[in-house]
């Protein structure tokens, strides 16, 4: 296990943050999951039914954060159920498999899905998995990379079998969720700082009765 492990007892977690796997059915989703969440690879590993999600808590600036991540069943019987788990989800990885390239072609649809339900300020990472079955490929790199620099998305390609990239992909997503949710809370405390220096220092003048009648302006004496 890598240095980033950390025990989820007897610590403080700063932040929780929801990531999705979402793409087509048998691209190695729950694989992904299980080897980062478990470092555990299973040869045989059977289709996900609904939502199901695992944990892992990684350091990030010594901050501790916790990833709850789901991983949603990618066949189409089950995209009405899926679609709600979308909610609250700061994260999300969008997954293909590089050997099939109906799943390639498939991912512009689950992203339009994604950006459908999720928050505008997602994090995406675009996973071409299974790149262990190079001479299998039928999806080229360049293709995915042309995509994800068109939607702006991050862009590796793992292998849930080797452990290829796997650890990257998912620190690099709640690495930069971190630096969005801090960017945004930094935001607001400044905000909050600046509307509370514009109430402080405002002084009121009472003019004394020397003060010139063409003065332009007045704070009346006296009550109304």
């Amino acid at each position: 296990m890598g240095s980033t492990y950390q025990s989820e007892f007897n610590q403080r977690i700063d932040y929780v943050f929801k990531v999705v796997l979402i793409g087509d059915s048998a691209v190695g989703k729950s694989q992904l999951l299980g080897r980062f969440a478990r470092s555990e690879f299973s040869l045989d590993s059977k289709a996900t039914i609904g939502v199901e999600f695992q944990t892992r808590t990684i350091i990030v600036d010594q901050k501790t954060i916790k990833a709850q991540i789901w991983d949603t069943a990618g066949q189409e019987r089950y995209r009405a159920v899926t679609s709600a788990y979308y909610r609250g989800a700061v994260g999300a990885m969008l997954v293909y498999d590089i050997t099939k390239r109906q799943t390639f072609d498939h991912i512009a649809r689950w992203l339009e899905e994604l950006r459908g339900h999720a928050d505008k300020n997602i994090v995406i990472m675009l996973l071409g998995n299974k790149c262990d079955l190079g001479s299998l490929r039928v999806v080229p790199v360049e293709d995915a990379k042309e995509f994800a620099q068109r939607e702006n998305l991050f862009f590796m390609e793992t292998s849930a079998l080797d452990s290829t990239n796997v650890e990257a992909a998912f620190t690099t997503t709640l690495t930069d969720i971190y630096r969005v949710v801090s960017k945004k809370a930094l935001t607001a405390s400044n905000t909050q700082n600046q509307n509370a220096s514009n109430l402080k220092g405002t002084n009121i003048v009472i003019p004394t009765q020397d003060q010139s009648t063409n003065d332009t302006e007045r704070v009346p004496s006296g009550c109304c």
